[in-house]
């Protein structure tokens, strides 16, 4: 649990939303049959990115939810499984608990839009849910871990920085704030390192 509560929901929403409108770009490229055509994605055009935006707009709220409920729990105690504090650094740490969240959260994200968008809005039969969320996650799940940890992680982080340090270099409890110590990206600040693991 972080040590400030309103900090963890910041970033869990930071979090959210980048990995939510990555993920609808991706998703309705594939929609608009772009993966399939010579030259695969090089034939995107703008109206990919307002779309997504138009999905992504209710969908962050979803990975919010239930990143809370158990993706990001279940990540951080999955994790803890298989580093070692004593002898993996914190990036190291950082890495696996991200690979580890997202192993839970693909597959809970790929069900909902699978029933959102298939079953409910494409009036696909429910006794095809289980091949549509299997073949939804396999489509998934290559592009949420790569985004996870080559964009959606560092922008927000990078952004929680930003904000939290125009607080100043310590919080109430005098603890150093989010941002101290990270000039030379070193470490990861406790605050982030709590974050990600909350409850």
């Amino acid at each position: 649990m972080p040590k400030n509560r309103i900090r963890g929901v910041i970033f869990g929403i930071l979090m959210s939303v980048t990995m939510a409108y990555g993920m609808e770009v991706y998703n309705v490229a594939w929609k608009m049959g772009i993966p399939t055509m010579p030259g695969g994605f090089s034939n995107m055009t703008n109206v990919v990115f307002w779309d997504a935006l138009l999905e992504a707009a209710y969908m962050w709220i979803f990975v919010f939810l239930f990143s809370n409920l158990w993706g990001t729990r279940g990540g951080a105690a999955l994790a803890e499984k298989i580093v070692d504090p004593e002898r993996d650094g914190a990036f190291v740490q950082g890495t696996v608990r991200s690979c580890c969240t997202v192993l839970i959260m693909c597959p809970t994200m790929s069900l909902v839009a699978s029933i959102l968008f298939n079953v409910i809005l494409a009036g696909m039969p429910v006794a095809q849910l289980p091949a549509i969320w299997v073949g939804t996650l396999i489509k998934n799940f290559p592009m949420a871990l790569l985004w996870n940890l080559f964009a959606a992680g560092p922008v927000s982080r990078l952004a929680f920085r930003k904000l939290f340090s125009r607080v100043g270099m310590h919080d109430q409890a005098g603890e150093p704030a989010m941002g101290a110590g990270l000039a030379d990206g070193s470490r990861l600040a406790p605050e982030y390192v709590e974050a990600e693991s909350r409850d």
